[in-house]
This record gives C-alpha cells, structure tokens and sequence, in this order.
C-alpha cells in the first residue's frame, strides 16, 4: 500500500495549500524585498511604454515638423532609458527568485528527508522506497519552479494586471468600465475549471511516483528477478505502470490545454469587442488616435497578464499537488519518540547491561489481531549470553525490535540498566546497543567508513582493530585498494560472509554494553563462522549479549538458552538441560545434528 492511499488529504484550494510553504520562504524575506523592488521597477517601466507611444502619436506626428522630429527623439531616447531600466530590473529579479527557487527546494528536500528518516518502521511498512524518492525528487522540482518562477511571474503579471487596468480607466473610463464587466463574465468559468487540472496534476503525480517506487523494488532485487528469467515481465510491468502515467499525464496536459484555450479566446475576445468600440470612438472624434493606440497597448499588457496568470495557475495546482504530498510527509510524526525530558543510563560498568522485561506483549500495527508476543517476562544480568530459539514467527526478531524501541509493546514494560526504556532518549538507549543484523546493509563507501558507520569518530587504528576481531582484516586487506576499497552499492563485490563480517567490525567498533546478534554467523562457511566464532567470544566478554540463532551448534556455549513459542517462553535452561527435558529444543536439536551426521556419511 502507497502513502498516497494511507495519507488523508484535506480538500484545500491550491494557494491555502501553497501556504505551507511559508516556513520556508520566511528565513529569505530580505532577498524577496529585493525581488520584489526589482519586480516593481520592472513593472514600472513597462506601464510606462504605452504611454510614451502616445506622447509619440499625438505629438509627434503633429502638423509642426520641426516641433514634431524633436518630440520623435525625445520619445525615443526616453524609450531607450525605460528599456535599459527595464532589462536591468529584469535580471535582478531573475536572479533573486531562482536563487529562492534552488534555496527553498534544497531547505524542502533536507526537511523532508531528515524527518522521514526519523519514521519508526512502521512507516516503511506501509510506504515504498521509490515513492519517498519521488517525492524529494519530482516534487521538490515543481516547487522550484514555482518558487522560482511561477511566483516571480504571478506578481509580475499582478502588477501588470493591476497597473494596466488602472491605465485604462485613466485612458478611457468607459471602455474600461465595459472590459471589466465581460472579464467578471469569462473569468468564473476559468476558475471553475482550474479546479479539475489541479485534480488530475494530482494524480498525475501519484502515477509517476508508483512507477518510481516499482521500479526502486525491482532494481533492488535483480539477482532473484533474473534468476527467475522475469525479465520481461518485469519490464511489461513497468511499462504498464509508465503507460498508465503518461495516460494521467496526457489527461492534465489537455485539461491546461483547455484551460489556456478558454483563457486567451474568452478574454482577448472581450478584448477585441471593446477596441472595436474604441475605434468608432476615434472615427465619431470622441478620443485621439493617441490614446486608442495607449488604450490597444494597455489592453495588450491586461490582457497578456492574464494569459500569464493562467499559465501561472495551471503551474500553481501542480504545485499544490506536490507541496500537499510533501507536507503530508512532513506533518507525520512517528509513534516512538524520545521523551521530553529524558532520563539517563547509570554509569556503565564492566559487565555489561542488565535488560529486564515484564509481561510484554506486543502486536505489529499492520497485523493488530495476531500477537507477535504474548505476556512475555525476561531478566538478563549483566555480562550474561542468551540464546533465543524458535520457529520463525515464534517473536525472537520482535523481541529486538522492542529492545531497540523500533516499536512500543501495547503492554508491559522494558527496563535497561534498571531504567525504562520509553524514559530515555532514542539516541542514548540505542548508543547502548550494537546490533548484528541477519540480512547486512553496506553502503556504498569504502571498506573502513562501512566499518567506521558504528562509531563516527573513532580513529583508522580503532576501524582496523574492530576488522581483525570480526575476522574481516585479511580479506581487507586482499582488496585492490584494502580499506579504501569502494565496495560497491548494497556491497555487491563482498561475499555473504565478508558482508556479515563488516557488520559485526561495525558493531564492535561501536563497543556497546549490549550486544544483539541475529544470525550473526547464518552467511558464513565453515572456516569463517570458525574465526568468527571466536571474534565473537571474546567481544562478547564484559558485555551482555543476547544471540538469535536457528543454527543451535552457533549456541551450545549460551549461559542460557530461552525457547519463544508463538510470542511466549515456553522453555529456558543450557543446551544439555534443554536436551534432557525433550521438549521444543530437543526436537530441533535432534533435527538439525541428527541430519547434520547423516549429510557428513553421505559424503
């Protein structure tokens, strides 16, 4: 499911919506001053060439030759100053609003990314990837061209409007009058209709993003698509999906093209109907030839204005559409967060963290009716090594999930270091927590800023050290340039194993009292999960260290191993204990060893 479907959307007119973008305008109120004056001056200067025509007309074409030449001139010197005055306020105001335009965008795109990244996963259950990227990408790009452009043009053409409107009525009061009553008659079917184009810019966004976010999945997952041979199906999907974007694209392409079209023949219709009132004015004698060519060129400028400012809307819905889109994003606020005034960890000492649980249970939000565990209690002391066992879906992962307040339990509490984890700031309770996750994200750096993503500012010393624990210094090393080797996106030139070994380098470079590993040694062969193995031992000496594992050979050294059942505990004791007892644990153990040996006679 898309955020779009997910998202409410409140029914708000385009410039109601435009609105929320104020907080980021507001920081730049000086450079839009300047704009502004730059706007203004332009706008002076053109208003002021109508009327310099006329001056030119009926002055200077009058009877007296000499009178007339120098009237001529001077017109046309004065012309040339409103031109220079007019180019140079021009590209002030250029210059200022795509400056606004590229800032804006570039504050929007690191607010909206830098609050998405603070989502708990819940979010991202429900959202996909590729349609967040549309959203800091092609949306973020039509509110630079409205911030950067389609305001500048909309106070323009405003002004233009305004100023030449004024104009007229100076020119010509009742030809005015008449203009402005047929403008109120075409103008209300023009906003009437604007109305759908936002309606359909919406959607035709939607479209794009969906397209986006199938192919984010995709690309992400090629090995398994080409090693299904789904390679064309995969690309008619997407075709499809790009077609059925460009359909909604073409809907709102001719909905503007509509719009304009009813824009310019609705108004220069009107407007052409009272200049051929004027020119029977000038024939009966009731205005000069000057003021109809004054009165031509400001209903020029009116009416150029107007075309512009349709233009402008039709560029404004889309951008509502996106600026909604983003603000949705912005306004939502993830269900974990840290407390107001959050409580800290006692000072830690030698032995790792105490990690205590009672009577939790706790459901994913996107599956409320099936419990992911079920009045769990749990204590761990400090510098102890749990195992957990099970089934999958038995809750071992929820369980860390829980521990690293990823999610909230609906009941129940955890308590680390004796203090309750809701109470702490997320940064500090998961500063305490290293974590070996079972499917190992590289990203696309090199080898020692991968290692260094545990602790930011630890040294290249401390980075190598933490490989060589984790068995991952030799084949480093081995790289064609060893630690600063680029290990391609998603760690594409690493193995499964050299993979999970950067992330357990990672985790003990960030040396945390508590340690989780799930499957920490589930991609490695023989001999790595050896070198590991022992890796492992020692880091998990001084701290408490909490193991998933299917693989029951990795946790025979537990100091206690804990069966989850359905959400529940169902069995706890060492590895001889447990097989003693004959329940859960001795089934699987039975299993795995017992087909263990018989693939080691088979071969």
């Amino acid at each position: 499911m898309t955020t779009s479907k997910t998202l409410t959307h409140a029914n708000k007119t385009s410039l109601a919506t435009l609105k929320g973008l104020l907080p980021f305008l507001r920081p730049y109120q000086k450079q839009f001053l300047l704009a502004g004056l730059a706007l203004l001056v332009a706008a002076c200067a053109t208003l002021a060439i109508p009327y310099a025509f006329r001056q030119m007309i009926d002055l200077g074409f009058s009877q007296n030759s000499s009178n007339s030449i120098k009237h001529v001139n001077a017109t046309f010197l004065a012309l040339f100053g409103v031109a220079t005055v007019l180019g140079i306020a021009t590209a002030a105001r250029f210059y200022m609003v795509s400056w606004l335009g590229e800032r804006v965008t570039a504050d929007v795109r690191n607010a909206v990314y830098a609050h998405v990244i603070t989502q708990s996963p819940e979010f991202f259950e429900t959202t996909q990837t590729g349609e967040v990227l549309s959203r800091l990408t092609t949306d973020t790009t039509l509110i630079q061209s409205v911030v950067g452009t389609s305001i500048s043009m909309a106070l323009r053409n405003s002004l233009l409007f305004l100023g030449g409107l004024v104009m007229l009525f100076v020119t010509s009061a009742k030809l005015s009058a008449i203009i402005i009553v047929l403008l109120a008659a075409v103008v209300f079917p023009i906003v009437l209709f604007g109305r759908r184009v936002r309606t359909l810019s919406r959607d035709s966004q939607d479209r794009v993003a969906d397209a986006s976010a199938m192919a984010g999945e995709i690309l992400n997952a090629m090995p398994t698509v080409q090693a299904f041979t789904h390679e064309k199906i995969e690309a008619t999907r997407f075709s499809s999906s790009v077609e059925n974007a460009f359909a909604t694209a073409m809907r709102r392409i001719r909905a503007r093209s509509l719009l304009t079209m009813m824009a310019i023949l609705l108004v220069f219709g009107a407007i052409v109907f009272v200049l051929w009132l004027g020119a029977h004015a000038v024939m009966q004698g009731g205005m000069s030839g000057g003021e109809l060519g004054q009165f031509i060129l400001y209903a020029s400028i009116v009416a150029g204005s107007i075309g512009a400012l349709s233009e402008v809307l039709g560029e404004a819905q889309r951008a509502a559409g996106a600026t909604e889109r983003l603000l949705d994003l912005i306004a939502l606020e993830s269900p974990i967060q840290s407390p107001a005034t959050p409580h800290k960890l006692p000072a830690r000492t030698a032995n790792g963290a105490t990690l205590s649980l009672r009577d939790v249970t706790f459901h994913y939000p996107s599956r409320p009716a099936t419990p992911a565990l079920q009045s769990l209690s749990l204590d761990v002391r400090a510098g102890e090594t749990i195992a957990l066992v099970g089934a999958s879906g038995a809750g071992k992962t929820s369980l860390f999930q829980l521990i690293l307040r990823f999610y909230d339990a609906q009941n129940g509490q955890i308590q680390l270091d004796g203090v309750d984890i809701r109470s702490l700031g997320l940064e500090e309770l998961r500063n305490a927590i290293g974590v070996v996750p079972q499917e190992t994200i590289i990203f696309s750096a090199n080898a020692l800023e991968n290692i260094r993503y545990g602790r930011a500012n630890a040294t290249d010393d401390e980075v190598i050290n933490a490989a060589k624990m984790a068995a991952a210094h030799e084949f480093i090393e081995r790289l064609p340039e060893g630690y600063q080797s680029f290990l391609g996106e998603r760690g594409v030139r690493l193995s499964g194993g050299q993979r999970q070994r950067i992330a357990i380098a990672r985790a003990l470079l960030k040396n945390p009292p508590l340690l989780l590993l799930d499957e920490a040694t589930s991609a490695l062969d023989a001999e790595s999960e050896r070198l590991v193995q022992g890796a492992l031992e020692l880091a998990m000496q001084g701290r408490t260290t909490i193991i998933i594992a299917h693989r029951l050979a990795t946790v025979q050294r537990a100091n206690r191993i804990i069966v989850l059942d359905h959400g529940k505990i169902v069995e706890t004791g060492t590895h001889n204990e447990l097989v003693a007892q004959g329940g859960i644990y001795a089934n699987l153990a039975e299993l795995q060893f017992n087909t263990h040996d018989s693939s080691l006679r088979s071969s």
